[in-house]
């Protein structure tokens, strides 16, 4: 089934309320979903999470939620100073602002056009004024309206879209932020378990941190990943905290690593102890930065009333990624499916080329057998002929199913008609199945291409039972099904799916399936 869907925005536009509640009659109540029987796939990303979980907790380090959302004032205890300068690139949360929301007599009005004689004014009110005070959330408020009121949900959201302060609401920002550095929120933790626990406290977290860029580009991404650890302990020096970060890139597969001391620190980390790690490159040599490290100022630790060395270190999984990958451009590596280019093999486009009409019965699916058996078998007798296929009922009724050629001085079937589909470099071709020696590219596919296991005669066989079986339930006494001269993939009852069209159209491949199968079938129903 495929949803007509500029139909649906037409009538949505027109109204939405009725195009909602009609949309339920295009869901199938009875499922004829069949779950593929393959393996899934992962994302590589969230491997390279699970990789990193599974290293850490082998080290000794306990997994941990980190706080996503940090208040505004969190950030000046940490950078000071530096601040400002960090809060421009961190997103600021915002609600709605909920208005008070009076009923007018001509409000009371047009609530009456959908709710006739509706009098359940002071109730309505109580309940605008348990929206505005928080006691009832957005996502109740219709559903209390139809309970409160006794109406139906169509008349809920008419009554909600006669209001205006509803289509007007603006975003308030608050002090609210999501975190731009996972260090925002591992203060607030260790502040927590200081007097929780003996130390040394070995901590890791693996998640997502924010970051409201000026653009977006190969290496730049509102959200990226980062495996972040923090030792707190007595005795703990640099050196310690780069041996560290050494073994833990070696354990990723790195054998060439370097902590470079940053010339400039952020205010977080104590001066001159800041560093990044770089690692080499196995494609092209290079040494790429993949993290940092150092330890937190004291300054900073002692607004959280911390007392003892901290070292961090976080990594970033896009760019560890991006190494093991090859891949160039950060988009494609996350979102595969907005950036990257469609790339399909020959055995994707052949799996992705089906049957179109099928039998839906039995006898159908007999029938669609005995006709390409008995079009092979017959295939050069000279014409005029014909040949009895079947005789039996569908449906309860008699049906006698002949294949014929009433033209003289021609064969039975035409000579396409034995052609196999096959892909090759991303074409789709019909090839013979023997002869054309001569032709360079029919042999490429007939060789090195992958066969969809599909001729024409096949799929026609299909397309005939299944017309024979609708000819059936119409109550037609005779159906003829023919196919002369083939142009395309349709005219032998083939379906690519889009994702293959529009990768051969994209791609300058081509589709080539043309040639002669003129084959005829009758069937003489009851």
């Amino acid at each position: 089934m495929k949803f007509d869907i500029d139909e649906i925005k037409k009538k949505a536009r027109k109204n939405y309320e009725r195009a909602w509640k009609e949309s339920k009659d295009l869901i199938e109540k009875k499922s004829r979903f069949s779950p593929p029987s393959k393996k899934g796939s992962t994302h590589p990303l969230f491997d390279l999470v699970q990789e990193f979980r599974n290293l850490f907790v082998d080290l000794g380090f306990r997994e941990v939620l980190v706080p996503v959302l940090v208040e505004k004032g969190e950030i000046r205890k940490q950078y000071g100073p530096q601040a400002p300068i960090i809060l421009d690139r961190i997103f600021f949360l915002a609600g709605l602002d909920r208005s008070d929301l009076g009923i007018s007599q001509e409000d009371l009005e047009k609530i009456r056009e959908e709710v006739p004689d509706f009098d359940k004014l002071e109730e309505l009110e109580k309940i605008f004024r348990g929206y505005k005070e928080g006691e009832i959330s957005a996502d109740d408020l219709s559903e209390v309206l139809v309970k409160k009121l006794e109406i139906e949900e169509d008349q809920a959201s008419h009554i909600l879209s006669l209001f205006e302060d509803f289509k007007e609401l603006e975003p308030v920002p608050s002090s609210m932020t999501l975190r731009s550095h996972t260090t925002a929120g591992w203060f607030s933790v260790l502040q927590g378990m200081k007097d929780r626990e003996s130390l040394p406290i070995q901590l890791f977290t693996v998640g997502p941190k924010y970051r409201r860029e000026q653009e977006l580009d190969e290496t730049h991404l509102y959200r990226s990943w980062t495996a972040s650890i923090v030792v707190m302990a007595e005795e703990i020096g640099q050196d310690d905290g780069e041996e560290l970060a050494k073994k833990i890139m070696e354990k990723l597969g790195f054998e060439k690593i370097d902590c470079k001391t940053k010339e400039a620190t952020s205010k977080y980390y104590a001066p001159g102890s800041e560093f990044e790690i770089f690692v080499e490159h196995p494609g092209t040599g290079e040494m790429v930065e993949v993290g940092n490290g150092g330890f937190y100022s004291p300054v900073s630790l002692a607004n959280y009333d911390i007392q003892y060395p901290v070292f961090n270190l976080g990594v970033g999984l896009e760019r560890v990624l991006m190494i093991r990958t090859g891949e160039k451009d950060i988009r494609e590596l996350v979102y595969p499916y907005r950036y990257k280019e469609l790339e399909l093999s020959d055995e994707q486009i052949a799996r992705m080329l089906k049957i179109k009409k099928k039998p839906a019965t039995e006898p159908g699916k007999k029938l669609a057998e005995k006709i390409e058996q008995v079009a092979r078998k017959y295939k050069d007798k000279p014409s005029p002929c014909e040949f009895e296929v079947s005789e039996g009922e569908i449906h309860g009724t008699e049906v006698l199913v002949k294949i014929v050629e009433p033209e003289e001085d021609t064969k039975l079937v035409g000579p396409a008609a034995f052609n196999f589909v096959h892909v090759v470099d991303g074409n789709i071709v019909g090839v013979p199945p023997e002869g054309w020696e001569e032709n360079d590219f029919l042999q490429k596919a007939r060789k090195e291409g992958i066969s969809t296991g599909i001729n024409y005669i096949k799929a026609f066989s299909n397309l005939a039972a299944r017309e024979i079986e609708e000819a059936v339930d119409e109550g037609e006494d005779r159906v003829k099904i023919r196919v002369p001269i083939v142009e395309s993939l349709t005219d032998i009852n083939l379906n690519l799916e889009r994702p293959a069209r529009r990768y051969i159209t994209n791609k300058n491949k081509r589709i080539d399936v043309r040639g002669p199968v003129f084959v005829t079938i009758l069937a003489d129903i009851g």
